[in-house]
């Protein structure tokens, strides 16, 4: 007498497996920070479509050049540089020179640094020689103002307060709605390695 009875296989209910695995997503998204990396804050030139081709005439004088090769070499005012550091006193003479000197800029407002790079660069090297030119920036308003660069940062980025606000715009020299000592760094795109 052989037993023909068909065992039933216990089951697990699934069905509430999807209400379980769409309330531990709302969980993980509603309890999860996500970093906010700030990144550079650069200001980006406007797009050349919408831009009108306008030939400037920028006299030699008022550029102070930055270029880095892909082995990450520094090359200012055609002159190879090994501490990187000394770029801000060699900007902040440039910029402040007010005309006195035929070889550097006439006037802080037309004082522009031109910074190029290779494709090669390292972003390490990029930011490093981008914190010096901002530093000699902030150093010269901070200056201007009577407080020390860090004190400048502060103010800079706490504009909802009147007094900075009012510091913020005597260090760039705002009159009449115009910025008279204006950060005019450009960075140019980069070139081909052995370009």
């Amino acid at each position: 007498m052989a037993r023909n009875k068909q065992r039933d296989n216990p089951e697990i209910n699934s069905s509430s497996m999807a209400d379980i695995a769409f309330l531990l997503l709302i969980f993980f998204l509603v309890t999860t920070t996500i970093a906010n990396d700030r990144g550079l804050s650069l200001l980006l030139p406007p797009d050349p479509d919408t831009m009108e081709q306008m030939d400037i005439k920028i006299p030699e004088r008022n550029i102070f050049k930055i270029q880095v090769n892909s082995a990450d070499k520094l090359l200012v005012e055609g002159e190879p540089l090994t501490d990187v550091a000394a770029i801000k006193s060699m900007i902040k003479e440039f910029v402040l020179n007010n005309g006195r000197n035929p070889e550097l800029s006439d006037t802080p407002k037309d004082a522009i640094v031109s910074f190029k790079t290779d494709r090669g660069t390292s972003q390490e090297m990029f930011i490093e020689v981008l914190d010096q030119v901002q530093g000699a920036y902030y150093d010269m308003y901070a200056e201007r103002v009577g407080v020390t660069n860090k004190q400048w940062r502060d103010i800079a980025n706490d504009l909802s307060d009147p007094e900075n606000k009012r510091l913020y715009d005597k260090g760039r020299g705002l009159k009449d709605g115009k910025v008279e000592f204006p950060m005019n760094i450009s960075i140019a795109e980069p070139s081909k390695i052995g370009g």
